[in-house]
């Protein structure tokens, strides 16, 4: 079967170590850039077929993401054309231009994997594309938070005021920090403590 990077895949028997394969008994490859979290797991795969599992598994996190900054960028792209655009200030036009740019790098950073795999499709590096695909998913978060945050900071300011938009916009960043970061850390540290 087609591994969708140029490589192939043998019956079970062949590349787990079987009879076909000429080993004793299953065989676990590891590598450095299998598991984009460097943790081993307990599954009987090789390291393409790591691989492949994490490239999967991160299109279904793209997925999501995409879709977001995308409705995202469009909203933010059609505001110039509504009524009380013209009533922003200086500054509240700033924060504007600030967020249409960040939007712009959220989704280039985000679409890029999918470029990324067209351009590196059968050249078997597929470990190497969920390397940098990682890495990119990474940055493109970080913007993400960062252009919903500033969001929050417009909306606010035209609504309310300033200092509410400062506090809402420090609201979202914290929640992003929590649900993003601090908690993924915990459930990391959780599993370490249960392993000892």
């Amino acid at each position: 079967m087609d591994t969708g990077d140029g490589g192939s895949r043998g019956p079970a028997s062949n590349r787990a170590g079987g009879p076909g394969a000429g080993g004793p008994g299953p065989r676990h490859s590891r590598s450095s850039g299998d598991d984009v979290a460097g943790a081993a797991d307990s599954r009987h795969e090789s390291a393409e077929e790591r691989a492949d599992r994490n490239w999967a598994e991160l299109l279904q996190e793209l997925r999501v993401t995409q879709m977001g900054v995308q409705i995202l960028t469009g909203f933010l792209l059609t505001l110039p054309f509504q009524q009380r655009f013209g009533e922003l200030d200086d500054t509240q036009r700033t924060i504007y231009l600030c967020l249409v740019v960040l939007s712009v790098l959220a989704t280039g950073l985000l679409v890029a994997p999918v470029s990324l795999h067209r351009l590196l499709f059968r050249k078997h590096l597929k470990m190497r594309l969920v390397t940098s695909a990682d890495r990119l998913a990474r940055v493109g978060l970080v913007v993400l938070a960062l252009v919903v945050a500033g969001t929050v900071l417009l909306i606010f300011d035209v609504v309310v005021g300033p200092a509410a938009a400062v506090i809402a916009a420090v609201g979202a960043l914290v929640l992003f920090a929590l649900l993003w970061v601090a908690l993924p850390l915990e459930l990391m540290r959780r599993a370490r403590s249960a392993d000892r």
